[in-house]
């Protein structure tokens, strides 16, 4: 497995931009798809955006699609989040997951990740 640490979190108003990382650690980074998934209180965890091995291929589910960017730097080995206008329905904490070494592809499902990091919390007010 590898390390994840993600950070960038805050409260911010909506309308407002956030950029969250996610530092990875313990194996080769390059070699996995990752992905970004939320969990709002008293719901299930949600898929977020997805991105390929090198960055080629990147899906979004629809709620954030157009306002989010998913990226990475396998030279630095942290993945980003870029967030902008923020609405109040995206507080939620954001967790960043890898897929196991040598899969590529990205994936919408969570089952098919197996790394996750410890969350980092974002609350958007109206």
């Amino acid at each position: 497995q590898v390390q994840l640490v993600e950070s960038g979190g805050g409260l911010v108003q909506a309308g407002a931009s956030l950029r969250l990382s996610c530092a990875a650690s313990g194996r080769t980074f390059s070699a996995s798809a990752m992905g970004w998934f939320r969990q709002a209180p008293g719901k299930e965890r949600e898929f977020v955006a997805t991105i390929s091995w090198r960055g080629a291929t990147t899906y979004y589910s629809d709620s954030v699609k157009g306002r989010f960017t998913i990226s990475r730097d396998n030279a630095k080995n942290t993945m980003f989040l870029q967030m902008n206008s923020l609405k109040p329905e995206d507080t939620a904490v954001y967790y960043c997951a890898a897929r196991p070494a040598t899969y590529q592809t990205p994936s919408r499902e969570a089952r098919m990740y197996d790394s996750w990091g410890q969350g980092t919390q974002v609350t958007v007010s109206s």
